[in-house]
């Protein structure tokens, strides 16, 4: 009886032990997904805000083509499209940041929690 007792004695504690060091890993994997998507949605916000004065060159331009035919329309034009540019360009890396991330779930702890669990259930069967 005795053996038995230290036996699950040792199992309640290797099984407490492991339950934290997996608690331990999905926390440092959920915090790098975590910096991964902020990264990517501020990019999203950067290529908003790019958007934003490019639709504000655009209506100068509208604006000054129409008060004046002026080349400071043309300037202002040229101004819109790269800021467009820059806008298309910020949002794709932006969503290929998000794509990396995949879902907000922890897999590899997930899967290191399985494999611990199948090893404690053929320890058992034993």
């Amino acid at each position: 009886m005795n053996d038995t007792h230290k036996l699950v004695t040792d199992l309640s504690e290797q099984v407490s032990r492991l339950v934290r060091d997996e608690l331990r890993l999905a926390k440092m994997e959920l915090t790098a997904k975590g910096k991964r998507a902020g990264f990517g949605a501020g990019l999203f916000g950067a290529a908003g805000m790019a958007a934003f004065f490019g639709g504000a060159a655009l209506v100068t331009t509208v604006i000054l083509a129409i008060a004046l035919v002026l080349p400071a329309w043309a300037a202002a034009l040229i101004v819109a499209g790269g800021l467009f540019l820059i806008a298309a360009l910020l949002g794709l890396t932006g969503r290929s940041q998000v794509k990396r991330v995949g879902p907000p779930m922890p897999a590899e702890t997930l899967a290191s929690v399985r494999a611990d669990i199948d090893m404690v259930k053929e320890s058992a069967r034993r």
